[in-house]
């Protein structure tokens, strides 16, 4: 049987006259886009140019929530209220739907960012808020897990449609949640590197942390984050790699797990 796994990254994260990333390029190589909802990233004329390009080169769209953190870059850890991060995320959900259907498109799925989501991977009941919210919304709707954390946990406890994600830019600690940015190596700039791990990941059905563990897991997408400096050289690498390797690229199908 063909292998099958998505790619995706993180994108649509310019803001006025800010750019972060090449959308326009990565949107050539990636099968699966998520997109900034506008808190913290994104802005509502970015959402459209993002979502009317994806929606024409036939890529998934998906709701990229994040805490209200310009600033930061949604990469700042927030304490909310679980009823306002519901809210927060039914906010966020419910302006890509209105955007992604102006531009000939729909959202497929949702992934949470930044702290928000490393957040959501160490706690469950919090996943399980934000999924909730998301599901209110979009009852259809494919969540986006971090393989092996409590996202996957919560996920899996709603029974709802799922897709498990590994991260081809970013180091693993050994219970499956990422290497804090401020640590040494957490983030993997080499496309070579990127490339390699992710073959031997997929190949393996585990994620390969920093230390050498291997965590068996599903495997339905691949990231990469669009305002990594090589970002479209990664893509353009681990898509190489993957194809290499026998696997076929092609968007999830968001099986329940």
């Amino acid at each position: 049987m063909t292998q099958m796994v998505d790619l995706n990254a993180d994108m649509g994260e310019s803001y006025g006259a800010w750019k972060m990333g090449d959308d326009g390029a990565l949107l050539d190589i990636v099968t699966s886009a998520n997109v900034a909802c506008g808190f913290h990233a994104g802005d509502w004329d970015v959402m459209a140019t993002t979502m009317k390009m994806a929606a024409e080169k036939g890529v998934g769209i998906g709701a990229h929530p994040g805490f209200p953190d310009l600033h930061g870059f949604g990469r700042q850890r927030m304490n909310i209220a679980s009823d306002s991060l519901q809210n927060l995320v039914r906010y966020q959900l419910g302006a890509a739907q209105a955007m992604a259907k102006s531009a000939g498109g729909t959202v497929r799925h949702l992934k949470l960012h930044g702290a928000l989501a490393n957040m959501s991977s160490e706690d469950e009941a919090m996943a399980k808020a934000c999924y909730e919210a998301a599901l209110d919304v979009a009852p259809d709707i494919i969540i986006m897990v971090l393989a092996g954390t409590a996202q996957h946990r919560a996920a899996s406890a709603l029974g709802c449609k799922v897709a498990c994600e590994i991260f081809a830019d970013r180091a693993y600690n050994d219970d499956a949640t990422l290497v804090d940015r401020a640590l040494p190596g957490a983030v993997i700039h080499d496309p070579d590197e990127a490339g390699l791990r992710m073959a031997e990941m997929v190949r393996e059905g585990a994620i390969i942390t920093q230390s050498g563990k291997r965590i068996e897991t599903r495997i339905d997408t691949i990231c990469l984050h669009g305002d990594t400096p090589t970002a479209v050289r990664i893509a353009s690498e681990v898509r190489r790699a993957l194809q290499e390797s026998g696997v076929t690229l092609a968007q999830f199908d968001g099986q329940p797990v």
